[in-house]
């Protein structure tokens, strides 16, 4: 017999089909200069953000959704943003990063390792 999920996320038969194929999350936030952990703004988030919001319209991106977030907790390798559904993590840093990650994962559904952030990128907490 196959196991089906189950906890709070697993999809429930009366659910309503997802809003947003996929989500795109990018970290903007700010801390003071010269702060131990630094900050995603101040790595040049919100430029990439703009971008990658221009960037997807600009090519026809249906069912996509770029947002700001706020601190994500990886302050020490921003710029980052995490894709659901998939809970996928990169950090860019250029606009060739990000047309790289809209291209490879978020129309043609592979990934961007170059750019991940994988379970080797933990800091730790002191």
């Amino acid at each position: 017999m196959a196991s089906t999920p189950s906890g709070p996320s697993a999809p429930q038969a009366a659910d309503p089909p997802p809003y947003f194929r996929a989500h795109v999350f990018v970290c903007c936030n700010r801390r003071p200069d010269g702060h131990r952990r630094g900050s995603c703004a101040a790595r040049g988030s919100e430029e990439l953000r703009d971008y990658m919001k221009a960037r997807a319209k600009e090519i026809g991106l249906r069912g996509v959704r770029v947002n700001s977030a706020g601190c994500l907790d990886r302050c020490e390798f921003g710029p980052t943003m995490v894709v659901y559904p998939e809970g996928i993590w990169y950090s860019p840093r250029s606009r060739e990063d990000v047309d790289e990650i809209l291209q490879a994962h978020l129309i043609a559904g592979g990934r961007v390792p170059r750019l991940m952030l994988t379970e080797r990128h933990v800091v730790e907490k002191g």
